[in-house]
């Protein structure tokens, strides 16, 4: 080799080492993200949660990076997951979409700080000592609130007023699903509407529960957040259009698919706080020192087409509070 082109060489890996090193130096921390569902659905909640991340000055492939695990459904796959995502060192591990898996992700992410997107009570899934002072390894942010059932069986009813009758959707292994059970069973007495429990902890399931719901006569159903029941968001809204039933539901990807009506907290607005909470740990803050959050913003939101096929008018009240009608 010629003697210029042997220092030229040396020269350019000289300028080489340290570029390499100072990206090295930047990606300084790594976040494990575990999510029980798929990027395909989630990809709008992926970009809510960098851009909480970036609020408390953190950018992907800039100075932070993160290791995705998505289980696709498949949430016995959940605590396996994780265990790969602590073996990867990561500096922290936000997991979403795992609340039928929780005691078994708990128990693999006790040693490392979590913030956890729950649809459930943190303080009865067991991973926060209470909402204003976590005291663990970890925090939460759910999209649970006092009294969002009642509400979501009141606006069911001024819905379809005709309806006596409202089947209740469960997944029995959701550690929230007898509390719910019991509020809305409250609820109905109150307003005078028969509520019928009906359980689905997989996917066959869900057919049993809408049969059995058809022959007990419901004429509407109220379906519990859950990560099954959102994973099977799709057979979820088939089923209810099979067998002609108005359905509320907690999320809006429900009637933005095909489903009469849905009210609860914003996801998006969930992961963006995930986000932030995520930077504030990597920053210094212990996560049992920030409160486990409630929501604060909910979304009414409404499906005309799928009302009108229903035989449904919605009342203008209802559409002058809605945030969002789709037609």
């Amino acid at each position: 080799m010629r003697r210029r082109a042997f220092i030229s060489l040396i020269g350019g890996a000289a300028v080489a080492w340290p570029r390499a090193a100072r990206a090295q130096q930047l990606l300084s921390a790594t976040v494990g993200f575990l999510s029980g569902r798929s990027l395909s659905t989630d990809a709008h909640l992926v970009a809510a949660f960098r851009q909480g991340l970036k609020e408390t000055g953190y950018v992907e492939d800039q100075n932070v990076a993160i290791e995705f695990r998505w289980a696709e459904g498949q949430f016995d796959r959940l605590p396996r997951m994780a265990a790969e995502l602590i073996g990867r060192q990561v500096s922290i591990i936000f997991a979403g979409a795992i609340d039928v898996q929780i005691h078994a992700v708990k128990r693999a992410l006790s040693t490392i700080p979590v913030v956890y997107a729950v649809g459930g009570d943190p303080v009865e899934y067991g991973i926060v000592a209470s909402m204003n002072r976590p005291g663990g390894n970890a925090t939460a942010v759910t999209v649970l609130s006092p009294g969002l059932w009642p509400k979501r069986l009141q606006i069911l009813h001024e819905l379809a007023p005709s309806v006596a009758r409202v089947g209740l959707l469960v997944n029995p292994n959701n550690l929230t699903a007898e509390t719910i059970a019991n509020e809305v069973g409250a609820a109905g007495r109150l307003l005078g509407i028969d509520i019928k429990v009906v359980s689905a902890r997989n996917d066959s399931e869900l057919d049993d529960a809408f049969s059995a719901l058809a022959q007990m006569r419901a004429g509407a159903v109220l379906a519990m957040e859950d990560t099954l029941i959102n994973a099977q968001r799709q057979h979820v809204i088939a089923l209810a259009s099979r067998y002609a039933m108005p359905s509320m539901h907690g999320r809006r990807d429900f009637p933005a698919d095909g489903a009469l009506i849905s009210y609860g907290a914003s996801v998006v607005d969930q992961y963006f706080q995930s986000g932030r909470y995520v930077g504030r740990i990597l920053k210094g803050d212990r996560p049992a020192d920030l409160p486990a959050l409630q929501p604060t913003r909910f979304e009414l939101v409404i499906n005309i087409k799928t009302a009108k096929a229903l035989g449904l008018t919605v009342p203008d009240k209802l559409l002058s509070l809605a945030d969002e009608v789709i037609e």
